[in-house]
């Protein structure tokens, strides 16, 4: 004979554990230190500079 359940708890179950796993994924997203978050910027910011140093301008195209 199958086991029976509440479907209730069941639910709720399922949603504590959704909630837990996106809980997990904001901890690895901002669980960082300042220090961490400024070296991101910075190298993001670099990124971007260099990006823009090496874009063509097209008034300069023959």
């Amino acid at each position: 004979m199958a086991e029976i359940i509440n479907l209730r708890q069941a639910r709720k179950n399922k949603a504590r554990a959704d909630k837990e796993a996106r809980a997990e994924q904001n901890r690895v997203s901002f669980g960082r230190t300042k220090a961490e978050k400024t070296l991101t910027k910075a190298e993001q910011d670099r990124a971007k500079s260099r990006l823009e140093a090496h874009k063509r301008d097209p008034d300069e195209t023959p």
